[in-house]
């Protein structure tokens, strides 16, 4: 269930990126960069959660500055998110195992300061201006940090254990 007010979701951000954290100090730098069956690898999903912060970072800031929000980036639509993710990893590509997981870190602490700085009211009494649907900006941020947290973590272990 969604988290409805910021000290739930303080709580479920922490909880999850812990739990990925673990994951994360599991993984040998050699495992980190072999592409699975579908040309990506545990780097690569780790750098992506952590552009996804920005993404809903520069949302927020584009909608409370009355600009155009472009769900998910400018020239892209949520039905090109694969284009989207392949273009994005090829930006992506020189990163290194210990460079993407410093780049999680940074996000991860920018959406912590991101969510400290708003009250209650700002995070959960109205959607989220230029998002065009009834999330409110703390649902989003949810979606951008624990979620896709979660999701790294059940992918990074089953990468794991498919390496084992």
């Amino acid at each position: 269930m969604a988290a409805t007010n910021k000290a739930e979701l303080l709580d479920i951000t922490q909880k999850e990126f812990r739990k990925l954290g673990k994951v994360i100090g599991s993984v040998d730098p050699a495992a980190a960069t072999r592409k699975d069956e579908n040309d990506t690898s545990i780097k690569d999903v780790i750098a992506h959660r952590a552009h996804w912060i920005d993404l809903f970072v520069g949302w927020h800031a584009d909608g409370q500055a009355g600009k155009k929000v472009y769900f998910p980036a400018k020239g892209y639509k949520w039905n090109d998110l694969k284009r989207y993710n392949a273009d994005l990893q090829a930006t992506q590509a020189d990163l290194d195992w210990d460079d993407a997981v410093k780049f999680l870190q940074a996000r991860y602490e920018k959406l912590l300061d991101f969510i400290n700085t708003h009250s209650d009211e700002q995070l959960y009494a109205e959607p989220m201006k230029g998002a065009n649907n009834a999330w409110p900006t703390g649902r989003w941020a949810e979606a951008a940090g624990p979620s896709h947290f979660r999701s790294a973590a059940k992918y990074l272990r089953a990468r794991l254990k498919a390496l084992a």
